[in-house]
């Protein structure tokens, strides 16, 4: 059997989104007559992206918005509805601001049919216009990053065995982000594997035009550092351990030490000088100036996020979402 006839017959797709627009009907567009059953979750949009998704002809999916919305929710929700067909074996998860490349079906489909014990499989994630803002070209290289090849995590876009999904529980709907390596870590606690091809997979439409947003991402990044090392940050996983030391070193530790130690010395104001020293290391490792600059001042952005992580962890409150956009 082909990996298209393969397809048709036993992929199912989950899409969530909220608000998306054009790009919600790229994605679908992208989807349909692909995949067995196309899914569309919606969480609260006020536009008129419920009635588009059923216009292509994608089953809907409401979220009930009384209750905190996440991802991991969402996700969830588009997969209970998918468990209802026999027929399904494979997951396809795609956010409602991302488009599949016409090929990624075929070959994710082959490669979980061919690899029984991979439970994941991703490939290429390009930013759809990295050249209309600063901001989207940092989304860029940021996907462009990684090694192909048995992974320990893959992201929101990726193609997922459904008994594997079962076999874990699926997503922790409790996180506000960070919820895909998070369920890879207790998919390959259950022997399951993940994988990531050298293979273009989609177009992600970040639309990131403001500092701000990109401040709130990087907020969100430290955020879900803390939650992870709080889950699973003991050994051997030591879930996010190094990025939330990071974080709380660059973003934290070392401007506060200096602007603190100049109190008793102006000579503690030198430690400043680790931050250009960095920049300069990484740039000369082959990144772009840019981005090297960019990477540590998101440490600060990450320490705000952990500290927010430690603050409604201690006063017991309930998460909320961090969004960007």
């Amino acid at each position: 059997m082909t990996g298209e006839a393969r397809q048709n017959r036993t992929v199912g797709a989950v899409v969530i989104g909220r608000n998306e627009g054009e790009r919600l009907v790229q994605c679908l567009n992208a989807l349909s007559g692909k995949v067995a059953r196309l899914i569309y979750v919606d969480s609260g949009s006020t536009d008129d992206s419920v009635a588009k998704a059923r216009e292509i002809g994608a089953e809907v999916v409401e979220l009930d918005m009384s209750v905190p919305f996440t991802a991991a929710r969402a996700r969830n929700a588009g997969v209970a509805s998918l468990e209802k067909n026999a027929g399904i074996t494979f997951v396809q998860f795609v956010d409602g601001d991302c488009t599949l490349r016409p090929d990624w079906l075929a070959v994710a489909t082959t490669f979980l049919a061919d690899h029984p014990a991979a439970a994941a499989v991703c490939g290429r994630l390009r930013e759809k216009a990295p050249e209309a803002t600063l901001w989207n070209r940092l989304a860029d290289e940021e996907w462009a990053g990684g090694d192909s090849g048995q992974v320990k995590a893959c992201g929101g876009i990726a193609m997922m065995r459904l008994a594997a999904l079962t076999d874990v529980q699926g997503f922790d709907q409790r996180l506000i982000a960070g919820e895909e390596p998070e369920l890879c870590l207790r998919l390959r606690a259950q022997g399951w594997t993940i994988w990531r091809l050298d293979a273009e997979m989609a177009l992600h439409d970040a639309d990131m035009t403001s500092f701000h947003q990109w401040w709130q991402r990087s907020r969100r990044a430290g955020y879900t550092y803390a939650e992870g090392v709080a889950m699973h940050g003991a050994p051997p996983e030591r879930h996010n351990v190094t990025k939330l030391r990071r974080s709380l070193l660059w973003g934290a530790v070392l401007p506060l030490g200096a602007v603190l130690g100049a109190v008793v010395s102006p000579w503690a104001l030198l430690l400043l000088l680790a931050w250009p020293l960095q920049v300069f290391r990484l740039v000369r490792k082959g990144m772009s100036l840019s981005s090297c600059a960019f990477l540590m001042l998101a440490k600060i952005a990450e320490a705000q996020g952990a500290a927010i992580w430690a603050w409604r962890r201690f006063l017991r409150r309930e998460a909320h979402l961090i969004e960007y956009k």
